[in-house]
């Protein structure tokens, strides 16, 4: 298995047996567990009490938006770190600094963004 094909053979005989392997997981899983649905199993079940109203309720996608801004922001800092390294190697410092103003825009362009459409606001 050497040469160009045989590395591709490699990868694609190792995902075959690693879905042999879930795959016969699952399988005996559902062979081997009890199935005795009763009624009292096949109701729905909410924190130990008994459920109310209808299973439809609303949420804001204001919560949501705080957390794409966590995760745009925690990349952001991800980023940063390992080019303040690579800044100072020999040869790669105005590449990388351009590369890094123009991905700050981005970033701050995604903040201007929020800003106008209040996002931002945390009431």
């Amino acid at each position: 298995m050497h040469g160009y094909y045989g590395t591709y053979l490699t990868v694609v005989v190792l995902f075959v047996i690693g879905g042999a392997i879930v795959g016969g997981a699952l399988l005996a899983n559902r062979a081997l567990r009890p199935h005795r649905p009763t009624p009292e199993k096949l109701t729905t079940y909410e924190c130990g009490v008994d459920p109310v109203g209808e299973g439809w309720a609303q949420s804001y996608v204001r919560y949501y938006v705080f957390a794409y801004l966590y995760v745009v922001f925690a990349v952001d800092a991800v980023f940063l770190f390992p080019w303040a390294t690579v800044f100072s190697a020999k040869g790669y410092g105005y590449v990388t600094l351009g590369e890094m103003f123009v991905f700050l825009a981005f970033i701050a362009a995604g903040l201007a963004y929020a800003w106008k459409k209040g996002v931002l606001g945390w009431v």
